[in-house]
């Protein structure tokens, strides 16, 4: 498993054929800065890394993982230790959970935030969103809302409203699952009628 997406991404790109101005104008960023992400210079952060991938039309899963599996995937404790996160660009530490499996209908990561070191950056990206805090306490706007969060505190969100983090304490440490567009279309509700249905036919057949 790789945490670096920047080869992936200047390979999808190139398989386009789009500039490093072309990229940056398509995910709301600098050209700058996909110039650091691809030279492996800079670890984007997670809303950056959705819009890419939104972008490119793969998961964040496919960027931040070499290979793929199926069926379930086991993360021990110790792969979600302080030292095994990664820093991004905003300051904040994160690891996602199997992103070997390119396939899930979700991304959970889980995040670790310093007073003073986390950026106080204004995040915002496709689908939908849900934190919810291990460890200290942070301060969460969503859009014009504000949320004091501490441990067992959730909260549920569409990620496509701005939202900031401010940590209260020395260190907060959160899990974050979100579902991105792509993904969620691809599961299929049943129309209410279809379970009314099955029954008047099992019903029949039972007659």
């Amino acid at each position: 498993m790789s945490m670096n997406p920047g080869e992936r991404i200047r390979r999808l790109r190139r398989r386009l054929g789009w500039t490093l101005k072309q990229t940056a104008e398509r995910c709301d960023c600098t050209e700058s800065l996909i110039s650091k992400i691809e030279t492996g210079k800079v670890m984007p952060a997670v809303a950056t890394l959705a819009r890419l991938a939104a972008a490119l039309g793969v998961s964040v899963s496919q960027l931040l993982a070499e290979e793929s599996a199926d069926g379930p995937v086991f993360v021990p404790a110790s792969a979600n230790a302080s030292e095994q996160l990664v820093t991004s660009e905003q300051g904040y530490r994160f690891r996602a959970f199997a992103p070997q499996r390119s396939e899930k209908l979700m991304q959970p990561l889980i995040f670790e935030a310093q007073r003073g070191k986390a950026a106080p950056a204004v995040m915002k990206h496709d689908g939908e969103e849900f934190i919810y805090v291990l460890t200290g306490r942070m301060n969460y706007r969503v859009g014009e809302r504000q949320f004091t969060l501490g441990p067992g505190d959730g909260l549920y969100f569409d990620a496509w409203q701005p939202h900031q983090l401010e940590p209260l304490t020395k260190v907060v440490r959160f899990l974050a699952v979100f579902v991105e567009p792509s993904q969620a279309r691809r599961v299929h509700i049943a129309p209410a009628s279809a379970p009314r249905k099955l029954v008047s036919k099992r019903r029949a057949t039972v007659g």
